[in-house]
Formats: structure tokens, C-alpha cells, sequence
């Protein structure tokens, strides 16, 4: 992967076209921005009970977006990024379709799991609650199959999501197939969605097990045969996180978002400067996503709250979600928890610069410490335009994370990129990919509590990134060339 700032977005919602119409975008009023695009979901269908997580066909490019042609004329310009969701499939899918017929005479039978597949001595009380969960509820569907079996499925997200057996043969061959389609479309690296749940124990949490890891090593070294860097993401305890960054080849850093908004909120840069002497070096640096901001990824580890506290003590982690409500003036909270459906129990929906009470200079200078960070940049589509809630799509969808997936047509995004604060967003992404200091040493100079200071070094060459939290005072440099925000 390139270091150079890379962009987050899904193929329709960046100008309301297809791939083709993207890579015009990227070729014009973006180009020389990006050395890479993350293209969310871009399979059939992209509008799914998951909006594109969910699809029926993991190797075919929806026909609204154009097709894999389209995929590979974009690889040739910059490096692309594509989602292999490992743990589930459509309900609608045809190999569930012909599971769904013919039952246990279905070469399928064994992709899906089912509550016996995984107990098969049966499930107590006890075990099911051991199963970490994402969301309220248990992974189960009762379901009758359309040969009259009756079936409980196991179901992580949504009902419309069947958790397959990734280690069954027909698992294999099925994301073997989604590896092959990809590298054959020049698609150089990939995101493993919910790869921590893949792996299903009975009286475990099914979550980042031994077992886990041993499935993310494999399926990556299938990966890098075909020249495909892989991407994992999990939202965990910050420990757990920087355990999983060892031993794959990119994680997220999850930590940053929160520990950013903390900084600026409570005027102090400790809790970060204490991430920062530990995070992993191998991050994908982020302020905002498709989904929402994380909270789980700075506080106690949940299995053990008393003996593994978080980066953040409770009461201000608890005050910083109340903040981001406050800055969003009350449109985060319609957006998060049992506000609206599609509901996550460790992440705040809201835009980035809404959370940050759309401070500009706040909003600019979070986005130089994400660029100032070892590791490589990554913007989502609504930041990189300082992008406000969508309420109106939330109304209509009633999904928490759609109020920060705002559909731009290309009107929109021509009138936005005028805008001061996205002018100076793009000037900040041209001189962080420019600059040579950044391929050197980094280092995090001791300061007050309230400042951060960090700087990189590559012989002559010399970027540095000061922070006043107390008074937004500033120096971000590159070379002789100095920002003020």
C-alpha cells in the first residue's frame, strides 16, 4: 500500500454514478489526492438489509455500478480496495436459495451454521450468554426452509445474514472464488468485514479466538498468493487490538476517533499521547467510517472491566458520548442505540465534523494529527467534504449509520469542494502525500499536558504538527511551508 492519504466510499453515494463515473471524479476535481479508494460494497445488490454487507452475490458488481471491467480500468489508476465479508451471506443467495429447497440433500447444507452445527451436544443458558455479541439479542433465527425443515441459523447482524462455516469445504470454496474474482480484477487489497466473528466454539465467545487468528493467517496467506495485502477490522479492546495488528498486516486504528474527540473536548492530549507510545505502526489511521464512532475501542475491556481498564476512565468516556449529542445538537442520539434500527451497542452515529460541533480550525487540526500518525491516512467520503448528518436519509431508512451516508450528487460535491474548510482539507491531503519527511522517523516530543507535539524526519526533510487544546493556537509544517487553520 501506498503512503499516501486514501479514500473511503461507496461507488453511487460519491456522485450518484457508477465505477466509471467515480474514476472521472477521482481523474478531475480529486486527482493527485488519493493513492488508493476503499469501494465499499459495490456487489449484488447494493441495497440489501445491509447496505451492500449483505450480498447475494459476492462476485458479481451490482449492474447499477457497471461491472468488473469498470473495477479493473479503476485499478489502473489507483489502488483499490474491496470488502471480502467473510462471515455471512444473503439469505437471498443462491446457494441458501438451494439449501432452502432441497435441506440436507443440499451441496450447501454444510456452508450454513446452525445451532447444532455449533453445539452439537446442545447449548445451556450459560454458553449462549458466553457468545460475544454485537448487538442485543442471541445469532439465532428459527426458520422453516422451503422443504418444510425447521432450522434455528446462526445469524451475528441480521436475520438476513446467515453466518456460514468458513472452515467446511463449500465455505472454502466460496470465498476462494470472491479471492480469485478480485485478484483477476486488479484489486490489490482487501478489508476482511467481520472477520472476528468467523469462527464459531461451543462455550467460547466465538470472537477473536485462537481459532480466529488461525483463520485470518490462512486466509491471508491465500490472499498474498494472488498479491492481495490484507485489511482486518475489528472493534475491541485497545490491547486486543494492538495483539491482532502483530499478526496480520493492517488493522484499523479504531482508538483515534474517540481519543481524538476526547483531546479536543477535555483540552488534554494525555490519554493520546499514552495510545500513541503504544498503537501499532501497521494502522489504517481514521476519524470516520460507514459505520459509526467507536466507543469499546478506548474503554475497559468489557470481559474484564475491573482488571483491564480503558484509555479513558468511564465517566468521561460516558461525558464524551453526551458531548458528541450536544455538538450534533441531539441528531446523534435519534441515530444511536435503540433510536434507530440496524443497532450496534459500541459506536455513536454521527458524522465526524458534526461530532465536533463543526469547529472548523477542531475539525482541521484533528485531521492533521490523523495525517501525522505512523501509518497509513484513510478518509471517508462525507469527512473528506466536512459533511453534515443526514437526517432526512435517516428518516426515511430509520438505520442509525445512514445519518453519516449522505448520498452527494455531483452538484453537490462540485459546490462543497468550495467550500474554505474542504479547500484546506485537500491542501493538508496534498502536502501530507507530497512531503518526503513522512517516509522517515517519527517521533512524539514530551510537552504539557494540554499540547501535543509530533514531528517526522527523512534527512533534510522535516514535517512537524504542535497543538495548543487550550487555546487551538498551532504550527503544522512541511519543510518551509506552514498551515494555519
Amino acid at each position: 500500500m501506498q503512503n499516501k492519504v486514501q479514500l473511503i466510499s461507496y461507488v453511487d453515494r460519491l456522485g450518484g454514478g457508477g465505477v466509471a463515473d467515480l474514476r472521472r471524479l477521482l481523474k478531475r476535481p480529486l486527482q493527485g489526492l488519493f493513492g488508493g479508494v476503499h469501494l465499499l460494497p459495490f456487489f449484488y445488490p447494493i441495497d440489501g438489509a445491509d447496505a451492500g454487507f449483505d450480498p447475494i452475490d459476492h462476485t458479481r458488481v451490482d449492474p447499477r455500478l457497471g461491472d468488473w471491467a469498470d473495477i479493473q480500468a479503476l485499478s489502473q489508476d489507483v489502488d483499490v480496495m474491496a470488502d471480502v465479508i467473510v462471515n455471512h451471506v444473503s439469505a437471498d443467495s443462491p446457494q441458501f436459495q438451494d439449501y432452502s429447497e432441497k435441506g440436507d440433500g443440499s451441496r450447501y447444507a454444510g456452508l450454513f451454521l446452525s445451532l447444532d452445527s455449533v453445539f452439537p451436544l446442545g447449548a445451556s443458558e450459560a454458553q449462549l450468554l458466553k457468545v460475544y455479541r454485537p448487538r442485543p439479542g442471541l445469532p439465532l433465527r428459527p426458520i422453516t426452509l422451503k422443504n418444510g425443515q425447521k432450522k434455528i441459523l446462526w445469524t451475528t447482524f441480521t436475520p438476513q445474514q446467515l453466518d456460514i462455516d468458513v472452515r467446511h469445504p463449500e465455505g472454502q470454496a466460496y470465498l476462494a472464488a470472491i479471492l480469485q474474482r478480485f485478484a483477476e480484477a486488479g484489486i490489490r487489497m482487501i478489508r476482511l468485514d467481520a472477520a472476528g466473528y468467523a469462527i464459531k466454539k461451543a462455550g467460547e465467545s466465538c470472537f477473536m479466538m485462537a481459532e480466529t487468528f488461525e483463520f485470518i493467517a490462512g486466509f491471508a496467506a491465500q490472499a498474498r498468493a494472488l498479491g492481495i495485502e490484507v485489511l482486518v477490522e475489528v472493534h475491541a479492546y485497545y490491547r486486543r487490538q494492538i495483539e491482532i495488528a502483530a499478526r496480520v498486516d493492517w488493522v484499523y486504528d479504531f482508538a483515534l476517533p474517540p481519543l481524538a474527540l476526547h483531546a479536543f473536548f477535555f483540552q488534554t492530549a494525555e490519554p493520546l499521547k499514552q495510545w500513541i507510545r503504544q498503537r501499532p505502526c501497521n494502522a489504517l489511521n481514521v476519524l470516520d467510517t460507514h459505520d459509526g464512532i467507536g466507543i469499546i475501542d478506548i474503554g475497559a475491556d468489557s470481559a474484564d472491566r475491573a482488571g483491564s481498564p480503558g484509555l479513558v476512565p468511564p465517566a468521561e468516556l460516558d461525558a464524551l458520548v453526551e458531548r458528541i449529542h450536544a455538538n450534533s445538537r441531539g441528531q446523534s442520539r435519534q441515530a444511536t442505540g435503540a433510536a434507530a434500527s440496524n443497532l450496534d451497542l459500541y459506536q455513536v452515529n454521527c458524522s465526524f465534523f458534526d461530532a465536533m460541533g463543526r469547529d472548523e480550525r477542531s475539525y482541521l487540526l484533528a485531521r492533521a494529527l490523523q495525517f501525522f500518525l505512523p501509518g497509513v491516512p484513510q478518509v471517508y467520503y462525507v469527512g473528506l467534504l466536512a459533511g453534515h448528518n443526514d437526517m432526512d436519509l435517516l428518516a426515511r431508512s430509520g438505520v442509525g449509520r445512514d445519518i453519516n451516508r449522505h448520498r452527494y450528487s455531483a452538484d453537490e460535491i462540485a459546490s462543497e469542494l468550495q467550500r474554505p474548510v474542504v479547500q484546506k482539507l485537500l491542501q493538508l491531503i496534498r502536502l501530507r502525500n507530497e512531503c518526503p519527511a513522512f517516509g522517515g522517523e517519527f517521533q512524539l516530543h514530551e510537552s504539557a499536558a494540554h499540547e501535543l507535539r509530533l514531528s517526522w524526519r527523512a534527512g533534510a526533510h522535516e514535517a512537524r504538527l504542535r497543538i495548543d487544546l487550550q487555546t487551538l493556537d498551532h504550527e503544522v509544517c512541511f519543510g518551509e511551508l506552514s498551515l494555519r487553520f
